[in-house]
Protein backbone atom coordinates (compact mmCIF):
# COMPACT_ATOMS: atom_id res chain seq x y z
CA UNK A 1 0.00 0.00 0.00
CA UNK A 2 2.66 2.15 0.90
CA UNK A 3 4.21 1.80 -2.62
CA UNK A 4 0.82 2.65 -4.21
CA UNK A 5 0.71 6.20 -2.37
CA UNK A 6 4.32 6.86 -2.73
CA UNK A 7 4.03 6.06 -6.69
CA UNK A 8 0.35 8.45 -6.32
CA UNK A 9 2.10 11.35 -5.02
CA UNK A 10 5.40 11.15 -7.12
CA UNK A 11 2.77 11.02 -9.86
CA UNK A 12 0.90 14.08 -8.80
CA UNK A 13 4.06 16.10 -8.16
CA UNK A 14 5.71 15.76 -11.44
CA UNK A 15 2.69 16.25 -13.49
CA UNK A 16 1.96 19.29 -11.46
CA UNK A 17 5.30 20.49 -12.19
CA UNK A 18 5.22 19.55 -15.81
CA UNK A 19 2.00 21.74 -16.29
CA UNK A 20 3.27 24.61 -14.30
CA UNK A 21 6.61 24.82 -16.56
CA UNK A 22 3.72 25.16 -19.52
CA UNK A 23 3.88 29.49 -19.36
CA UNK A 24 0.06 29.13 -20.16
CA UNK A 25 -2.68 30.17 -17.73
CA UNK A 26 -4.47 27.31 -17.42
CA UNK A 27 -1.87 24.34 -17.29
CA UNK A 28 -0.26 26.73 -14.77
CA UNK A 29 -3.56 26.67 -12.30
CA UNK A 30 -4.21 22.51 -13.01
CA UNK A 31 -0.64 22.40 -12.01
CA UNK A 32 -0.63 24.12 -8.95
CA UNK A 33 -3.94 22.16 -8.14
CA UNK A 34 -2.33 18.94 -8.89
CA UNK A 35 0.78 19.94 -6.74
CA UNK A 36 -2.04 20.71 -3.73
CA UNK A 37 -3.37 17.08 -4.33
CA UNK A 38 0.18 15.66 -3.94
CA UNK A 39 0.90 17.84 -0.32
CA UNK A 40 -3.02 16.63 0.69
CA UNK A 41 -2.23 12.85 0.29
CA UNK A 42 0.95 12.99 1.33
CA UNK A 43 -0.07 14.77 4.73
CA UNK A 44 -3.25 12.68 4.49
CA UNK A 45 -0.51 9.67 4.33
CA UNK A 46 1.42 10.68 7.44
CA UNK A 47 -1.42 10.11 9.55
CA UNK A 48 -0.97 6.48 9.88
CA UNK A 49 -4.90 6.31 9.51
CA UNK A 50 -6.52 2.76 10.65
CA UNK A 51 -9.29 1.48 9.52
CA UNK A 52 -12.02 0.40 12.15
CA UNK A 53 -10.93 2.57 14.92
CA UNK A 54 -12.37 5.88 16.26
CA UNK A 55 -10.32 9.41 15.69
CA UNK A 56 -10.26 10.37 19.01
CA UNK A 57 -9.17 8.81 22.04
CA UNK A 58 -11.53 7.70 24.90
CA UNK A 59 -11.36 4.76 27.31
CA UNK A 60 -13.07 2.27 25.66
CA UNK A 61 -10.77 2.71 22.65
CA UNK A 62 -7.90 0.28 22.46
CA UNK A 63 -6.85 2.17 19.40
CA UNK A 64 -6.99 5.58 17.74
CA UNK A 65 -6.37 7.35 15.05
CA UNK A 66 -5.19 10.73 14.79
CA UNK A 67 -7.45 13.50 13.64
CA UNK A 68 -4.47 16.36 13.38
CA UNK A 69 -3.75 15.40 9.58
CA UNK A 70 -7.14 15.00 9.08
CA UNK A 71 -8.59 18.47 9.99
CA UNK A 72 -5.24 19.73 8.34
CA UNK A 73 -6.38 18.08 4.76
CA UNK A 74 -9.83 19.55 5.27
CA UNK A 75 -8.54 22.95 5.72
CA UNK A 76 -6.10 22.46 3.02
CA UNK A 77 -8.50 21.52 0.60
CA UNK A 78 -10.91 24.76 1.53
CA UNK A 79 -7.46 27.34 1.00
CA UNK A 80 -6.85 25.60 -2.09
CA UNK A 81 -10.24 26.02 -3.52
CA UNK A 82 -10.18 29.82 -3.05
CA UNK A 83 -7.16 30.28 -4.18
CA UNK A 84 -7.48 28.29 -7.29
CA UNK A 85 -10.84 30.36 -7.60
CA UNK A 86 -8.78 33.86 -6.84
CA UNK A 87 -6.03 32.23 -9.80
CA UNK A 88 -8.63 31.63 -12.00
CA UNK A 89 -10.29 35.18 -11.89
CA UNK A 90 -6.29 36.42 -12.30
CA UNK A 91 -5.76 34.79 -15.55
CA UNK A 92 -9.55 35.54 -16.81
CA UNK A 93 -8.87 39.27 -16.36
CA UNK A 94 -5.50 39.12 -17.51
CA UNK A 95 -6.83 36.94 -21.32
CA UNK A 96 -9.07 39.71 -21.18
CA UNK A 97 -6.54 42.67 -21.48
CA UNK A 98 -4.30 40.67 -23.62
CA UNK A 99 -6.06 38.48 -25.30
CA UNK A 100 -3.38 35.94 -24.41
CA UNK A 101 -3.02 33.27 -21.64
CA UNK A 102 0.71 33.14 -22.11
CA UNK A 103 2.04 33.86 -18.56
CA UNK A 104 5.78 34.85 -19.87
CA UNK A 105 6.10 38.79 -20.17
CA UNK A 106 7.07 39.73 -23.81
CA UNK A 107 9.41 42.78 -23.76
CA UNK A 108 7.75 45.75 -25.74
CA UNK A 109 8.89 48.68 -27.82
CA UNK A 110 8.94 50.77 -24.79
CA UNK A 111 11.35 49.11 -23.15
CA UNK A 112 13.92 49.03 -25.85
CA UNK A 113 16.62 51.67 -25.43
CA UNK A 114 16.72 54.10 -28.49
CA UNK A 115 19.63 54.47 -30.72
CA UNK A 116 22.22 56.95 -29.58
CA UNK A 117 22.47 60.09 -32.72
Amino acid sequence: MELVVATTIGGLTAAGVYLILRLRAFPVILGLTLLTYAVNVFVFATGRLAVGVPPVLNDAASAYTDPLPQALVLTAIVISFGMTAVLVMIAIGAFLETGTDKVDIERGDEDEEEPVK
